[in-house]
């Protein structure tokens, strides 16, 4: 076993639309922020993972045309995963523990605003039984909420104060789209209200992963990943429990999530009803930090929102304001596949 680190994260400022931007243009920044802060350049990293979806970007193959960001030369070894970053750094970290590279791009981005999120997000669904029927992704976490709210786990007030308390947070993250006072606004589907859901924006991130030494030479306080795992639900959402989530739960306990608390956790939760399926999964009290930075009701560019929480955890390690993390990216309807992450600083590491 190796011990692996996240070692730098950079972050695009969220925006509602890029109308200006390729992909290749909202990337460019933040690899080179996250490479300057180690001082690698792009071909002395031994991989590089990408997360992105083709269904986003309406092309195929639409990953490769954003590698002109890394650099077509000289030649580099390279993946992608057409999902969340999230599940690139778990790919990437991977590579790692198996020796085969000491340093570790991560990077993903989203651009949501040339289509109809709510639409797009329906091919995502079982293609015999459901997508026929076109629920989109807000009706469908409505569902789940409204499921919550039957089961007696949470009411629409207390939903609207989760969302202040995110929007409120967010007023310190200089990335985040939407800050302050954001009103509840009229109910978009039952019973959730525009606030409890998230904004629709265009964003990209990255990380640097290193192992051993390698990660000490280059950062002054790793984000040590001390466990990693993903699961998955039940594709059909009619044999599912809404108002619980056992892959999050399965994946923390796997990731050693329980064996002591942990300071802080970002929670990859883009309504406010799925912040309450996910706090009660992995058991977080008062004494746990939720979404410092604001979450994905603050900014939620589709496929790096995961990978930002995860950079998130670990840039609060790297400044000393955490020293035990939890970092959790999810993808599909409902929480339907979920990843956890547990990180610590070099403290907690001795």
């Amino acid at each position: 076993m190796r011990d692996v680190a996240i070692v730098a994260f950079a972050q695009t400022a969220h925006r509602r639309r890029t109308d200006e931007l390729s992909e290749v243009d909202l990337l460019m920044p933040v690899l080179h922020e996250v490479l300057g802060a180690t001082g690698l350049k792009a071909n002395e990293v031994g991989f590089t993972c990408s997360g992105s979806a083709d269904y986003l970007a309406g092309r195929a193959f639409s990953f490769t045309m954003a590698l002109d960001g890394v650099g077509a030369h000289p030649p580099i070894s390279e993946s992608h995963v057409e999902m969340d970053g999230a599940w690139a750094l778990y790919e990437a970290w991977v590579k790692i523990m198996t020796g085969e590279a000491d340093t570790a791009l991560v990077y993903s981005y989203g651009k949501s605003s040339p289509g109809e999120v709510r639409d797009v997000l329906t091919r995502q669904l079982d293609p015999y039984y459901l997508a026929p029927l076109w629920p989109d992704s807000v009706a469908l976490a409505a569902l789940q909420a409204q499921a919550l709210i039957d089961a007696g786990d949470t009411d629409e007030a207390a939903l609207a104060s989760i969302a202040v308390r995110s929007r409120t947070d967010a007023t310190t993250n200089p990335y985040a789209q939407l800050t302050g006072d954001v009103p509840a606004g009229d109910h978009l589907v039952h019973p959730l209200r525009t606030g409890d859901c998230p904004p629709i924006g265009d964003g990209a991130a990255a990380v640097i992963l290193a192992a051993g030494d390698t990660a000490r030479a280059l950062c002054a306080r790793p984000a040590w990943i001390r466990g990693i795992d993903h699961r998955i639900e039940a594709h059909s959402l009619g044999v599912r429990d809404l108002t619980d989530s056992p892959s999050t739960r399965l994946a923390a306990q796997h990731a050693g999530a329980f064996e002591r608390p942990v300071d802080t956790a970002e929670l990859h939760a883009p309504f406010t009803s799925q912040e309450v399926v996910l706090r009660k999964a992995l058991g977080l009290g008062d004494g746990t930090r939720i979404n410092p930075s604001g979450g994905a009701l603050a900014a939620n560019p589709i496929m790096a929102a995961g990978l930002i929480r995860l950079g998130e955890a670990a840039a609060r390690i790297h400044r000393g304001e955490s020293d035990r993390a939890l970092a959790h990216a999810t993808s599909g309807p409902c929480l339907q596949q979920n990843l956890v992450a547990v990180l610590e600083g070099e403290s907690a590491h001795a």
